[in-house]
């Protein structure tokens, strides 16, 4: 029979193997770099332009997504080095496919932000 760990001791682990994710995401990937020091700007500005409830809501999910979809991304870029560290042509695609994803959540980030502030920033 398998050992298990008690609930609480996997729950710790596991967030802690989360927390190594976010750190090893955020040391590799200088896009990973990017997309936090943009929504740390983010939300400078909404602190600024001191934004709506709604909007923060908006602001959070989306810089949270975006800041997910990366680390998503630099998973999928180490899960294809390790299995075809020969530059297969598929592993190839599927890293363009997931930083295709970062990219389109991205825009829709940069279109919700002019959204948002634009009209805080002229008026």
């Amino acid at each position: 029979m398998e050992h298990r760990d008690p609930f609480l001791v996997h729950q710790v682990v596991s967030f802690r193997y989360a927390i190594e994710g976010i750190v090893y995401s955020y040391k590799k990937g200088m896009h990973f770099k990017m997309h936090v020091a943009a929504a740390t700007v983010a939300i400078i500005l909404g602190l600024i332009y001191k934004i709506s409830a709604t909007e923060w809501l908006i602001l959070i999910l989306l810089s949270f997504s975006i800041i997910a979809a990366e680390a998503m991304n630099t998973a999928i870029e180490e899960t294809c080095n390790l299995l075809h560290p020969e530059h297969h042509p598929r592993a190839r695609l599927a890293k363009h496919c997931a930083a295709g994803s970062v990219l389109i959540i991205s825009i829709a980030a940069i279109i919700i932000g002019l959204i948002i502030f634009l009209p805080k920033i002229f008026y």
